[in-house]
């Protein structure tokens, strides 16, 4: 389960985990066994190296723990998950206070990503001089998020959630609009207002009963998820009210309500899943994570309805790390570990596995990136659709409590201008308020 949780960010959470379609372990029920490690030199004393990670991670169902065994026959891996992110990284910063209770490698979610860097980086090993890494061949934007101020990169990104647009080819046909691709893509190309223009455009001749967009939440989402600059600036001074990316992207996303363009859902809801059955939205901001999710809720009747375009700018939602605490007791063991999960061979596997995509950019070549189809999308080409859109992310200033103000600008002043019929401003105002008493301010 990863990416942007809590609607904001939940949509991490519940949407990488019903994209992975898989079930993560409570951890009443103690640490998961990955494999037996091959035969080669299985009746010697192995190393165990623990894994402490958060819902379906991936690196375990996409068989990665039992490839590295049957090539390091002295390791064995064990995995301890526990199902939800806000369960899981109070407790990390718990054991990293204490310096004890820790797995030998952590998971951390992209929205905790900067407090880790920012107050925990002396407790954690700089995999960026482990043996193996090399910082070129990642993402330079999801490098720097690993990276400390120190200049300690202490976290190792597994993937990142690069967003197109999907849309239903039925659907825009009905309304006059273009099915192909490529032509979807250039309605909008470069600019969200152009998106917003198309949805006039379906608007005038939509098929009853639907709409442009699911929320403008989401819309909301994918432009802030392109800014450089979002809620914090270089200096780490919460700067959202002040920083106009911010308005804009609340305010555009506010015309799609206004305008009536959008389902009014709430995203990650029984309504929104509701939804992609019903084929009641024509369009819906989507990571490549979201591909597995849409296929999920909208069954077998969806398929080869839905395609998938390149977004009007390029943008990032969701993606995580793997960390290695210096209070381990194997601390150079895992961080060989942690240096070979998050390799470009490996975040292709994993890719391939469970729809995880690169965050190592170096991958992108790799033929079961670069040649990836996606059958129910009318054979997408989504190799090449999310690695353009991975590869113009800007490198984008992270805050440690990016998730409450990004959950609060959705769900307390987009989602009254959606649902409840509040201005814009109203909306706004009611989000400064309930982010401010949040932060303290």
């Amino acid at each position: 389960m990863r990416a942007r949780r809590a609607r904001g960010t939940l949509a991490a959470v519940v949407g990488a985990a019903l994209l992975l379609a898989g079930c993560a372990q409570d951890p009443a029920d103690g640490p998961e066994e990955s494999g037996k490690g091959g035969g080669k030199g299985s009746g010697a004393a192995r190393v165990t190296l623990t894994v402490g990670v958060f819902g379906a991670f991936g690196l375990k169902e996409a068989g990665l723990y039992d490839a590295y065994m049957e090539q390091n026959p002295g390791v064995l891996i064990e995995q301890t998950s526990i199902e939800r992110n806000e369960n899981y990284y109070p407790q990390l910063l718990t054991h990293l206070g204490t310096g004890s209770g820790l797995a030998d490698i952590q998971a951390v979610e992209v929205n905790n990503i900067a407090e880790i860097t920012a107050t925990q980086s002396e407790k954690l090993v700089d995999l960026g001089k482990v043996a193996g890494v090399d910082k070129a061949a990642y993402l330079p934007w999801k490098w720097a998020q690993g990276t400390a101020k120190n200049g300690a990169t202490v976290g190792l990104g597994t993937d990142i959630g690069p967003q197109g647009i999907c849309y239903r080819k039925d659907l825009f046909a009905a309304a006059g609009l273009p099915t192909d691709r490529a032509a979807v893509g250039a309605l909008w190309a470069g600019d969200w207002n152009k998106y917003l223009e198309a949805g006039r455009q379906y608007k005038a001749k939509a098929p009853a009963g639907t709409s442009f967009v699911d929320s403008a939440s989401g819309v909301m989402a994918a432009v802030t998820g392109g800014s450089a600059q979002r809620f914090y600036d270089e200096q780490g001074k919460v700067v959202y009210k002040t920083n106009p990316a911010v308005r804009a992207s609340f305010d555009l996303a506010a015309s799609f309500a206004t305008e009536g363009l959008s389902a009014k859902l709430q995203q990650f809801t029984p309504a929104w899943d509701q939804a992609f059955a019903n084929g009641t939205f024509a369009t819906v901001s989507c990571p490549a994570w979201m591909l597995g999710y849409i296929q999920d809720k909208a069954g077998p009747a969806g398929q080869d309805k839905w395609d998938v375009a390149q977004a009007p700018r390029p943008s990032n939602w969701g993606g995580s790390f793997l960390v290695v605490p210096k209070a381990g007791k194997n601390a150079a063991e895992a961080a060989k570990l942690a240096a070979w999960l998050t390799a470009p061979a490996q975040q292709a596997r994993l890719f391939e596995k469970r729809g995880s995509f690169p965050s190592a950019s170096a991958a992108y070549a790799l033929p079961t990136v670069s040649g990836a189809r996606h059958a129910y999308f009318g054979g997408a080409p989504i190799g090449e659709i999310f690695a353009q859109a991975a590869q113009g992310v800007p490198v984008t200033v992270v805050g440690p409590k990016d998730l409450v103000i990004a959950q609060n600008l959705a769900d307390i002043g987009m989602l009254q201008v959606d649902q409840k019929g509040r201005s814009p401003e109203e909306g706004w105002q009611a989000a400064v308020k309930a982010i401010d008493n949040a932060l303290d301010q």
